[in-house]
């Protein structure tokens, strides 16, 4: 990640599930990708970049109080936010780690599950903040146990007829340090197979999750 990374949300932190346009446009991106993860109740799912915790919600629903969920981010300030909502919540199967994506091992993160590896691991909006996102792509692979499930939600402009709006979701991704031409799901046939694609606000946002091999 960039060195300036961790830094960025150390005010807007509190804020950002407010301002970070969650119920207009990118939570629809979440809506399409976790139910393709395929989770069973019990599950134990790596959330990479998880930020504030917006995926745990629809995470929960899911697994369960038998579940877990790892939370990986680099930021104290938003990993912080994470914990306060898994508390507010009641959700104790919740953990957070303040880690680099990039540079964490996989073996560190699987001592967080016993060593067997994730049933599944998401990566939403966080990739393309990473200047050396395929590490972390592969770290989440290696992270997972074989037959495990890996989305990856991202951006791009807008394509056809939503292209109008391509210079607004520019600016958007350049003020929260996103880089919009990332395309980081790009990469995922080369650790899975059975690969599901949705394609949604005007292809602004691409989900891929897929099966490792």
């Amino acid at each position: 990640m960039p060195a300036i990374f961790p830094s960025k949300y150390t005010v807007s932190a509190r804020f950002y599930d407010a301002i970070s346009a969650e119920w207009p446009v990118y939570g629809a991106g979440r809506e399409a990708a976790i139910p393709l993860l395929r989770l069973d109740e019990g599950a134990q799912v790596l959330d990479i970049g998880c930020g504030t915790g917006l995926n745990f919600p629809g995470l929960q629903q899911r697994i369960g109080p038998g579940g877990r969920i790892i939370g990986v981010d680099a930021s104290a300030h938003m990993g912080e936010q994470a914990r306060r909502k898994a508390r507010r919540r009641g959700w104790s199967n919740v953990q957070v780690l303040e880690e680099d994506a990039t540079t964490v091992s996989a073996a560190r993160l699987r001592e967080q599950v016993g060593g067997a590896g994730y049933d599944a691991v998401i990566a939403s909006y966080a990739l393309s903040l990473m200047d050396d996102w395929p590490a972390a792509l592969a770290t989440m692979v290696a992270a997972c146990r074989p037959g495990a499930r890996v989305a990856i939600i991202d951006m791009q402009p807008p394509q056809g007829r939503a292209a109008v709006w391509s210079p607004l979701a520019r600016l958007a991704c350049r003020a929260g340090g996103s880089d919009i031409h990332a395309r980081p799901w790009t990469l995922l046939d080369q650790y899975c197979e059975d690969i599901a694609a949705r394609s949604v606000r005007g292809g602004h946002i691409q989900v891929r999750v897929g099966t490792v091999r």
